[in-house]
């Protein structure tokens, strides 16, 4: 079942859901979607961390823990488009409608528009839902707005609710690949309009699992899938469960974005004079790019410092350091004030904490759950990583600030502010350290910048400086 809303005339219509005799079972894969959507809701969790959960307390098998995978996230990530829609189909505001409700019309709304499930199953499962879990009346409230829905395909239905993109390029934008004004404004600020719409279309597309084989511990051919086409290291499952990989239940292979694979081969590959053995990773968790460049490190006989702030993190970061080669270590500290002496460190990566706006294609809900104002306290703890980074590591050595955003706050402005303010740095050209991977720099010369909807990664964006 693709995730990607369907545009085309569909042959099912409404008036087939009440037909028949009533449903008095609950499907449990639809209960299963509910439960994810509330969680997310009510606890601010993450729908990739839910997910296996919940498939696993309902005990479901692969044909529905995928139908519940596809139904509960492309649920979130449409949620513009599709409160848009039902908001043409209710008579007063979705505010008014209890939360669940919503979240059910939610679900029904993504299955008549964007999978592939008759109109008439959609809305009794919906209704049955609902009837279920709320109340009989709120069940007739959810058959009528449904069947509404179901009177015309996505296509149709955004051209009734959007403005025209001629008119109204933003508002269009937000509604017609569901995503918040302010992020619209943001990511054209840092791509430019020609691009836009590609970059938000590709957000909406849910990303393949990729592996990474860790050096000296895996090579990529015992991996199943097919090679990543710019990191060394990595592959694309086609399908499957990863966890089921022999490397990956080992230890030593992972899970992780070819982005964050290449951060990592950017720090390691940066040509460096004089001494090469002490490296850190500044905010290492979870550690998925502490345990490549572990390997890496391992290589060249140096040693790896993972430095993580918070105790659960740093926990994490040791599990996935486990069994790695060479010398490791996991410190637990805050990395704007580390337990190391100025102008001892070779290489550093300070992977700062960020908006997460280059991962909405793998984290549906972080588009609705960050804010604007959520950006200044985040870009003055990325300054402070950056500029304690950069008094760590001795001259000659080098530091790489890597964001999983392409916001010009937390990339190509606080660079240039940080290097702007600071006599002893420059910004080294890091082109060279990424030869296979086309149209990657990024606005400030000299950095470089993934995206989506060009390389099929998150959104990364990398500087290389250097200390003089």
């Amino acid at each position: 079942m693709a995730d990607q809303p369907r545009r085309s005339p569909r042959a099912g219509r409404a008036g087939q859901s009440d037909r028949g005799p009533r449903r008095t079972d609950v499907d449990v894969a639809r209960l299963a979607a509910l439960q994810v959507l509330k969680t997310v809701r009510v606890d601010d969790a993450y729908t990739n961390l839910v997910l296996p959960a919940v498939v696993s307390h309902f005990a479901l098998g692969p044909r529905d823990a995928a139908f519940v995978t596809e139904l509960a996230s492309g649920s979130i990530r449409w949620r513009g488009t599709y409160d848009a829609v039902l908001g043409a189909c209710i008579d007063r505001s979705l505010s008014k409608v209890e939360a669940k409700v919503l979240d059910v019309l939610r679900l029904g709304t993504h299955q008549l528009l964007a999978m592939r499930v008759p109109d008439h199953a959609a809305i009794s499962t919906s209704v049955d839902l609902v009837r279920s879990t709320v109340s009989e009346g709120a069940a007739g409230f959810t058959n009528a707005v449904l069947r509404k829905v179901a009177a015309q395909d996505l296509e149709s239905w955004i051209a009734q609710v959007a403005p025209a993109r001629e008119r109204n390029p933003q508002r269009h934008a937000e509604i017609a690949f569901s995503h918040p004004a302010w992020i619209v404004d943001e990511l054209r600020k840092a791509l430019g309009a020609a691009e836009l719409e590609a970059l938000l279309a590709a957000d909406n597309v849910p990303p393949k699992v990729t592996l990474v084989a860790r050096p000296g511990r895996s090579t990529r051919d015992e991996l199943p899938g097919t090679p990543t086409p710019y990191s060394p290291y990595g592959v694309t499952l086609e399908g499957g469960a990863p966890g089921e990989v022999t490397a990956v239940a080992d230890g030593r292979a992972g899970v992780q974005d070819e982005g964050s694979q290449l951060v990592a081969a950017v720090l390691a590959d940066a040509p460096l004079e004089g001494r090469d053995r002490t490296w850190v990773d500044l905010c290492a968790g979870p550690g998925g790019k502490a345990a490549l460049l572990a390997a890496l490190a391992g290589e060249r006989q140096a040693t790896l410092l993972a430095i993580e702030a918070q105790a659960h993190r740093a926990r994490l970061v040791e599990r996935a350091l486990r069994g790695s080669p060479g010398t490791v270590g996991v410190v637990t500290a805050d990395g704007r004030t580390p337990p190391l002496a100025a102008g001892s460190v070779d290489r550093v990566l300070v992977d700062a904490p960020c908006s997460g706006l280059g991962a909405l294609r793998r984290r549906p809900e972080a588009r609705w759950r960050r804010k604007p104002s959520d950006m200044v306290p985040l870009v003055l703890l990325q300054r402070t990583l950056l500029g304690a980074a950069l008094d760590l590591v001795r001259p000659g050595g080098v530091v790489l600030y890597a964001t999983c955003s392409p916001i010009t706050s937390e990339t190509t402005d606080l660079v240039s502010a940080v290097v702007g303010a600071r006599s002893d740095v420059v910004i080294e050209d890091a082109a060279g350290l990424l030869p296979g991977v086309p149209d990657c720099a990024g606005r400030l010369p000299g950095t470089l910048q993934l995206w989506p909807h060009r390389h099929n990664t998150d959104a990364m964006f990398m500087a290389l400086l250097r200390k003089q």
